[in-house]
């Protein structure tokens, strides 16, 4: 699951009951993240965006439900760009893109008492809610099991071109938040959850995890070595 060396340093190579819980209590803290995000109500990331606004388009699915229809749509995708390295492990991503819905999901219920209508409190709602969106990034980026087939996407597309990874993320953003704008646009009559928080969510999160990555170190180092293993990396 690591993207590059930074990332390899934090993962977890222990024993696989205790990274799987780990990297399932990431899942649902991330959910929780994007819930609390969107009940903020001033922006939400590229992906959250596009689900959201399927939601309005046709209402009966929910956002859970639309999130799984993206990664299956990702999952095929990645085998059209390198079907050579598809492998019937691949499929095995779904399983956490169906837990992901779910929590989602349950998150979306669990949060729909939040209403706020002061400005600065649904902005300090965004900045709780990237918080933990990254901490459960974190916590699956150290569990470093079962890529999401968006992931797997943007990393298969790395291994065919060659390109720097964090270019290839950022044009893949782009692309959803474009895709969700014109969604919004022919369907809606208005673009819909791309706002300032759109840009705060790109910078915070980013920001959070790098503030994670540095407290661990921190910790590891005063606990003494800590215990890496060795990961495919692509370069940023």
């Amino acid at each position: 699951m690591a993207h590059n060396a930074a990332e390899a340093e934090i993962v977890d190579t222990g024993s696989l009951t205790r990274r799987w819980i780990m990297y399932i209590l990431g899942i649902y803290i991330l959910t929780f993240g994007v819930s609390l995000a969107i009940r903020a109500g001033v922006g939400i990331s590229p992906q959250s965006s596009l689900t959201r606004t399927m939601t309005l388009v046709y209402p009966p699915l929910s956002q859970g439900t639309y999130n799984f229809m993206l990664e299956l749509i990702m999952l095929g995708l990645t085998y059209l760009v390198l079907p050579k390295d598809f492998t019937l492990k691949n499929f095995a991503s779904l399983i956490p893109a169906f837990v992901l819905a779910v929590c989602l999901d349950l998150n979306l219920k669990l949060t729909e008492f939040i209403q706020l209508d002061v400005y600065y409190y649904k902005v300090a709602l965004l900045a709780i809610g990237d918080a933990a969106l990254a901490f459960g990034l974190f916590l699956m980026i150290r569990a470093n099991l079962v890529l999401m087939p968006i992931d797997m996407f943007v990393n298969t597309i790395f291994k065919r071109t060659g390109w720097k990874w964090g270019n290839i993320k950022t044009a893949f953003d782009c692309t959803l938040l474009v895709t969700a704008a014109l969604i919004g646009l022919g369907f809606l009559g208005e673009i819909k959850f791309i706002r300032e928080g759109t840009i705060l969510n790109a910078i915070l999160v980013g920001q959070y995890i790098r503030l994670y990555f540095f407290l661990y170190k921190k910790m590891s180092a005063k606990n003494g070595p800590s215990k890496s293993g060795t990961v495919e990396q692509a370069a940023e």
